[in-house]
């Protein structure tokens, strides 16, 4: 591994573009894949939920392989690098196809199509996000650095949600229909191009040496990681968190038009949701210098949990009170991101200095795992939700209204049932105990 405490900002710049594409992929389909198939296709609640979550279930044993594979693989530009490159464009083109499925005239061909190209979708992500998630531990010994570059990283990808987010239903909504999904699907297809080739060109110069992947089978590897303690419980606590957040980016759309009874609305929340992170993610990296990476975690997910909690007064209170409390989930947020992306490369290295071989690809490949377990049961415990609430789902061309008790369901799926999911998770979070001195040893 690479000696170097102090990266370039080229570098720091250049690494912190990937979140272009994971940001990318990992909003615009939370938040408008479950409306396009309840509220275009009309495809079941339940169903809808079941095509959101299958594929991304299918990267939780995918990723761990990809990280084993990206450790092994011998290349003059690095052992990451090239799966950036290769896995990134095949991304972005079958994220294109995802939206762009011909008029089959059938309910159930139209879900197959989103289901097939859904799971590559899934499977070429896998490819590209664990080889880019591996990297920091391989850039930089350096506790210190590990957290600025998380800070751009973090800063990116919140600015990509941002954008993201609020211009996929605005286009939509401006073309409206089915073509509206093509055009937001080809639109974010690009958006997810820029990023991956940003992040290959921008690590040519990136300080990464040699890898020495560990022993063993991935089988044998996999279980020195479960015995892993502070991973274990970092992982678990990011999990639950990423089930929470994911539940309530599968909520915008809903509680946009349906509890607050504006399309507009989806534009706002979002902004409010990421526009403080964009502000507040150096400060939360300076609040973690200071107090320690464990601390400015628990105080972050404090909020973001307190944030969510008040959008329970979503069915009576003023839209304004509700942006508020979106903003402060925003606030916390960040620092959700910032904190726990910092933690992975450390418990990573700690890892192969004690044992001297590394197991980079492998940690990464559990962390984007469970991850995207925790992003892809969020819309689906959303789904249940609505349907439990009796939410009525239709085609484009048919107006219903739904019952008290689907609006009732959106909102406590956009706010109590994440704020207990993130409340919970600290329970975990409290017992790590990795601390900087272990790190810099």
């Amino acid at each position: 591994m690479v000696q170097k405490d102090s990266l370039s900002r080229g570098v720091r710049l250049g690494y912190g573009s990937g979140s272009v594409a994971t940001g990318a992929f990992g909003t615009v389909p939370g938040l408008m894949l479950l409306p396009y198939l309840t509220d275009t296709l009309g495809i079941a609640a339940v169903v809808a939920g079941f095509i959101v979550f299958a594929p991304k279930a299918w990267d939780v044993f995918l990723n761990p392989v990809a990280g084993r594979i990206s450790d092994r693989t011998v290349d003059p530009r690095g052992p990451r690098r090239p799966w950036l490159l290769r896995a990134g464009i095949a991304l972005a083109i079958c994220f294109a196809l995802l939206f762009a499925g011909p008029d089959l005239g059938s309910r159930s061909l139209d879900a197959i199509w989103v289901l097939a190209l859904f799971l590559a979708c899934a499977t070429a992500y896998a490819f590209f996000q664990v080889p880019y998630v591996a990297m920091p531990a391989e850039l930089t010994d350096s506790y210190d650095e590990r957290t600025r570059l998380m800070t751009w990283r973090v800063a990116i990808l919140a600015f990509t949600i941002m954008l993201a987010g609020a211009s996929a239903p605005g286009i939509r909504d401006a073309i409206g229909g089915r073509d509206g999904y093509r055009v937001m699907g080809a639109a974010m297809a690009v958006l997810i191009l820029v990023g991956v080739v940003a992040a290959y060109r921008g690590t040519r110069s990136a300080p990464v040496g040699v890898v020495e992947p560990g022993p063993g089978s991935l089988r044998d590897q996999l279980a020195v990681i479960a015995g892993a303690r502070d991973f274990r419980l970092l992982l678990t606590t990011f999990v639950l968190q990423a089930l929470a957040t994911g539940g309530m980016l599968a909520g915008v759309d809903y509680l946009a038009r349906e509890v607050l009874d504006s399309k507009g609305a989806s534009t706002v929340l979002f902004v409010c949701f990421v526009g403080p992170a964009l502000l507040l993610t150096p400060a939360w990296s300076a609040i973690g210098a200071r107090i320690g990476k464990k601390r400015g975690y628990l105080i972050s997910s404090v909020v973001l949990a307190v944030g969510a909690l008040l959008a329970v007064l979503a069915k009576v209170a003023p839209s304004g009170l509700v942006f508020a409390a979106t903003a402060l989930v925003g606030v916390g947020y960040a620092g959700c991101q910032v904190f726990p992306l910092a933690m992975l490369p450390d418990a990573a290295a700690v890892d192969t200095r004690r044992t001297g071989t590394s197991r980079v690809g492998v940690y990464t490949g559990v962390w984007t795992a469970g991850e995207t377990l925790g992003l892809a049961l969020g819309p689906a415990l959303f789904a249940l939700v609505l349907a439990v609430g009796g939410y009525v789902s239709h085609t484009e061309d048919e107006k219903v209204t739904q019952p008290d008790s689907a609006l009732t369901a959106i909102t406590l799926g956009f706010s109590v049932i994440p704020a207990v999911l993130v409340l919970v998770s600290l329970f975990w979070l409290t017992r790590y105990s990795l601390t900087s001195e272990e790190v810099d040893a």
